[in-house]
């Protein structure tokens, strides 16, 4: 048999900063999911963007339409990246 390789994972270095950082309410965020910190919501929703509703103890609840629905999502702020604001084009 024919073993299978690992998937080659892009993994960037986290700084204590990573960890530590904050978001205001309603602030958009991306979900980067970061497999060596716990805190993580479901694998299948990497790489979706939502608002901040609240804080809830260190973490961060997000929510994320999902084919319609509105989903609430635990996530501690490593796993949790500030979307830039989108410049208007006069």
């Amino acid at each position: 048999m024919v073993r299978r390789t690992k998937r080659f994972r892009k993994d960037r270095k986290l700084t204590v900063n990573d960890r530590v950082k904050t978001f205001e309410k309603g602030e958009r965020v991306l979900i980067s999911l970061q497999p060596c910190f716990k805190g993580f919501p479901a694998p299948r929703y990497d790489g979706r963007h939502g608002k901040i509703v609240e804080k809830r103890g260190k973490s961060y609840v997000v929510r994320i339409s999902d084919l319609g629905a509105k989903k609430d999502l635990i996530a501690s702020p490593v796993h949790l990246r500030r979307l830039e604001a989108q410049k208007e084009v006069a």
